[in-house]
């Protein structure tokens, strides 16, 4: 810079410390000029701000976007050409949900419909990246040229009209105070004011005027939003009719009954409820006996022996009252027509063995069917 420039500099700070301290008085712009200008200074700040809250918009995990930011850094410093997407929430969850369901297998109807949900999800996460690529190219790319063309322009034409109203400011107030500056220059410096003046309004107005333009941007954020909501909404719509389907599969699956597992006994142990029983008879009838035995007659009042009335064996009677019958193992509900319901515990009688799944008997006055190991026969059909 030459000693008159480095001169012409320090006379503009000086008059710009003067109007700031000291209270000198600047140049007045008219009022439609300092409007254009706020308005401008606003126009600058909402660009800024609308890139930065639509890309949080778009990838709002801030941690996965600074992961991503270091990793496709890392990537372009090593010439790798692949960059990592953002991870979609959808995308992470339907890979999980496609995970579990492949691992419960097809059998599975919870399993079928976790794989077909996670699906969807992953299409959910396809229709994102669309989403995401559709605004950046509509909405973000034409914001960033308007923030580095337009506004760098106007900004450039502010700052030099600022420049030079200092200048004319500076050399006017020197020649109110005297000093020798010749009418050329002043008419120089009023010139160059003037003309900044008017480039500077005059770039302020493009900007200012492109509302046409700047609406059909907006039109074309909230489109590519209307576009993916309605490419989710359908795939959601597709995968719940799937999934009452998968319901009313469920709901018609036979439930699978509970097995009665026993322990295999080894020789001379503890034999089965059946034999139990037998045992419990064999040692009624013992007893039965023995009773009988120490009294077989009775004597007259007169203590004449007369023919003892035999009483009826143990074994005889139990011939007679005992009805096949088991006992509720389990609580069972009756959910189709012409079951049996019974709660843990309760005694059935048993009217007949259908197969090897499903006795007939009576309880309560009703009889119907009932599965085998619900229960546990007590009295064995004949």
């Amino acid at each position: 810079m030459s000693l008159a420039g480095l001169k012409k500099q320090f006379n503009k700070a000086n008059q710009y410390m003067s109007e700031m301290i000291g209270g000198a008085e600047a140049t007045k712009l008219d009022e439609e000029f300092l409007e254009m200008e706020r308005k401008t200074d606003v126009t600058n700040e909402l660009v800024e701000d609308l890139q930065s809250k639509t890309k949080s918009y778009l990838q709002p995990n801030a941690a996965s976007r600074a992961k991503m930011t270091a990793t496709n850094t890392m990537a372009k410093i090593q010439g790798q050409a692949k960059q990592m997407p953002y991870p979609q929430p959808e995308g992470v969850l339907g890979e999980s949900m496609v995970r579990y369901g492949t691992m419960l297998g097809d059998s599975s109807n919870f399993g079928t419909a976790l794989q077909e949900v996670g699906e969807a999800y992953k299409q959910l996460a396809d229709i994102k990246y669309a989403l995401e690529d559709n605004v950046k190219q509509n909405f973000l790319e034409p914001l960033h040229q308007l923030q580095n063309k337009e506004l760098k322009e106007v900004l450039h034409h502010r700052k030099k009209l600022q420049g030079r109203r200092l200048d004319y400011d500076c050399k006017k107030k020197k020649v109110d105070k005297g000093a020798n500056i010749s009418d050329e220059e002043m008419r120089m410096a009023e010139t160059k004011f003037e003309e900044s003046w008017g480039l500077a309004e005059s770039a302020m107005g493009n900007l200012l005027d492109n509302d046409v333009e700047q609406i059909t941007q907006l039109f074309a954020l909230v489109q590519a939003q209307v576009d993916y909501f309605r490419q989710s909404a359908e795939v959601l719509e597709d995968v719940v009719d799937k999934l009452e389907i998968h319901k009313q599969e469920a709901a018609s699956k036979p439930k699978r009954q509970p097995s009665l597992h026993r322990v295999t006994r080894l020789s001379g142990s503890l034999r089965g409820s059946d034999s139990w029983a037998d045992s419990a008879d064999t040692a009624s009838n013992g007893s039965a006996s023995k009773n009988q035995d120490s009294y077989s007659f009775s004597q007259d009042p007169w203590g004449s022996p007369t023919d003892a009335t035999p009483m009826p064996r143990s074994s005889e009677k139990s011939a007679i009252t005992r009805q096949p019958c088991c006992e509720g193992l389990y609580d069972f509900e009756a959910e189709n027509e012409g079951e049996l319901g019974f709660k843990e515990g309760d005694m059935i009688d048993l009217i007949a063995k259908i197969d090897d799944n499903w006795y007939e008997g009576k309880f309560h006055g009703k009889t119907g069917f009932f599965p085998v190991n619900y229960v546990r026969v007590v009295v064995e059909l004949p």
